[in-house]
């Protein structure tokens, strides 16, 4: 499956709408097998994206705390640690 995503499961502060909706992109992304978006497949994965944005957002809220951060940062707070 997608190696690549990030767990965002127990980051501080907490996953933020963007790293959420960026990581439902891939997501999206990987399983439509979709390189680029045209007027015919852009519908249909802006839907796809929004409802797995959704999806993930739930399942964080009710999943129990971490006992353990996760290991990597998602390539948000990565790409901002490095402009500081």
């Amino acid at each position: 499956m997608c190696r690549n995503i990030t767990v965002l499961r127990g980051l501080e502060p907490p996953a933020t709408e963007q790293e959420i909706f960026l990581a439902a992109q891939q997501y999206v992304r990987k399983v439509g097998g979709l390189t680029g978006l045209s007027s015919t497949t852009k519908p249909a994965f802006d839907k796809a994206v929004a409802a797995v944005a959704a999806a993930t957002t739930e399942l964080l809220a009710e999943l129990p705390a971490r006992r353990v951060p996760p290991s990597t940062e998602p390539p948000l707070r990565r790409l901002a640690a490095q402009s500081e």
